[in-house]
């Protein structure tokens, strides 16, 4: 049952991010999340789905004149 569900350490190495990223995204609603006890969870689907169209780059990209 749980197989298809992964949780934030896992997502951050997904999206190679930091998993305070992946929490940030939760709370922002960018990302669907369940809280179970005291653990996000995100169905595996899903995440493959995000992971596809997210840019982890955080606003302008700055370029060295």
């Amino acid at each position: 049952m749980f197989e298809s569900y992964v949780d934030v350490l896992e997502v951050s190495r997904i999206l190679r991010v930091h998993p305070e990223t992946v929490k940030r995204l939760i709370r922002e609603g960018k990302l669907p999340a369940t809280k179970f006890g005291n653990k996000w969870i995100m169905e595996r689907e899903r995440v493959m789905v995000f992971a596809g169209t997210y840019d982890g780059r955080r606003g302008r990209v700055r370029r060295l004149i």
